[in-house]
């Protein structure tokens, strides 16, 4: 199991969390298999960008972006060089340290599809 922290976000997890994931297993179903309610409005086929993470530790051990990941990051809030979407990016053995941005843009909720 690989250990994943979690830095506090206001509203998903105020004081923070520390949960481990097997690997194999992408960012936003570990986040969701241990409470934390992260948005995934597409239902992680990646076609939006509200289960944008920054991976602040750790990023260089996920499976490398593709185009499509990379394209729909260029429109997330608050992008970074350490940047995923963590419904595409795949836990591998080494631990993570993950800050969620504190907003997301959701175009079907706001209006916007």
């Amino acid at each position: 199991m690989t250990q994943i922290i979690v830095l506090p976000h206001v509203e998903l997890c105020p004081d923070g969390s520390v949960l481990e994931a097997a690997p194999g297993t992408t960012l936003c179903d570990a986040l969701l298999e241990h409470g934390i309610d992260i948005e995934h409005a597409c239902e992680k086929s990646c076609a939006c960008t509200t289960c944008h993470v920054i991976v602040r530790e750790g990023f260089s051990s996920l499976n490398v972006a593709e185009d499509e990941e990379e394209d729909l990051l260029d429109k997330a809030w608050g992008l970074e060089p350490q940047s995923r979407l963590s419904c595409q990016a795949v836990v591998a053995a080494t631990p993570l340290v993950v800050e969620i941005p504190r907003y997301t843009i959701n175009m079907a909720r706001e209006g916007k599809h």
